[in-house]
């Protein structure tokens, strides 16, 4: 495994992480569960990336089972966890007030039995609390040592360049990480979002590097029954004629070099220096140890003009921005 500083913060991470989203307390058995984060420990991840809402809270209970034990030392590893979503009908809880903020934490820890965490993500934009109280709520968690590192999730790189500018002010923790999701078909972030985060020295932890599942190839000749695309029609608009027929060409191409269409997928996203670790999915062990093995593909500009001829884009602002935007109602 390799590791990359986050931004021009100390803390290394490995280029590949495990993200607990959509699989750990949901489609996954707990006990595969728990395997796959074990195998992913050993192959030297360090990085598990979770989120209060994941599965109602009970992603962050199975990864803090998963580490109970002395099998792995707490000081090696770097867990983290988001705050935003509604996880009540409760008023106050959502968002990004203090209020919320700190109970949310609280609930965090406690399910994932940890005395802190090292890095906390303020899981989107909140249009609806001043944002120095953001700030300041995230501050304090720092101080508290509750957290390491405060983070971001689907932010704009105009509201990013507004928290930095209001802890500066104040003389609060700056952000250190931003989470949005990026990959081969929603490039969005390159046109403004990794030019802030490096101007500002923050490291970026993309989600969704396969495009829920796209960039395995495995809807290359139609939808296989039981997948997410036959099940949840959310994401039709994703899987086009056009992408399909994009990411043919991509995994006969990974197959010439002989990996996978998802070993490519990733190798092409830590192609760039601003990126500190793509988080990946895995709903058994054979996957994490496929995605693990990314980190050692290299990518020569031969390769990397090719695959910009095949996909034959260019970034654009889309995706999760105008579901950011759509927040403010």
């Amino acid at each position: 495994m390799k590791y990359r500083r986050m931004g021009h913060h100390g803390m290394r991470v490995s280029e590949v992480s495990l993200g607990a989203w959509t699989t750990f307390g949901g489609s996954v058995d707990d006990s595969v569960a728990h395997e796959i984060i074990h195998k992913a420990l050993e192959l030297g991840v360090n990085f598990i990336d979770n989120a209060d809402v994941y599965a109602g809270g009970k992603a962050e209970t199975v990864v803090g089972e998963a580490l109970q034990g002395d099998t792995f030392a707490r000081k090696n590893l770097i867990l983290s966890s988001k705050v935003f979503w509604n996880m009540s009908e409760d008023p106050n809880d959502n968002g990004l007030s203090r209020k919320h903020i700190m109970d949310s934490i609280d609930g965090t820890l406690s399910r994932m039995q940890q005395d802190y965490i090292d890095i906390y993500y303020c899981h989107r934009f909140d249009w609806r609390t001043p944002l120095r109280e953001t700030v300041e709520a995230m501050d304090d968690l720092v101080r508290d040592g509750r957290i390491r590192y405060w983070g971001t999730s689907v932010w704009s790189a105009a509201n990013l360049e507004r928290a930095v500018g209001i802890a500066n002010e104040i003389g609060a923790r700056l952000p250190a990480v931003e989470q949005p999701r990026y990959n081969m078909l929603d490039r969005y972030i390159e046109t403004e979002v990794m030019e802030t985060t490096k101007f500002h020295g923050m490291g970026i932890t993309p989600w969704s590097p396969l495009q829920y599942g796209i960039l395995t190839g495995k809807y290359n000749d139609g939808i296989p029954e039981g997948s997410r695309f036959s099940t949840n029609d959310r994401f039709a608009d994703a899987l086009t004629d056009e992408v399909r027929g994009q990411v043919k060409q991509l995994t006969a191409m990974a197959g010439d070099m002989g990996i996978t269409m998802a070993q490519l997928a990733l190798a092409w996203i830590l192609r760039r220096d601003e990126i500190t670790s793509v988080i990946t999915g895995a709903t058994k062990v054979s996957q994490i140890e496929s995605n693990v093995a990314a980190a050692d593909v290299e990518l020569s500009a031969e390769t990397l003009d090719k695959i910009e001829e095949i996909l034959g884009n260019k970034p654009e602002m889309h995706g999760p921005y105008q579901v950011a935007l759509a927040d403010r109602s």
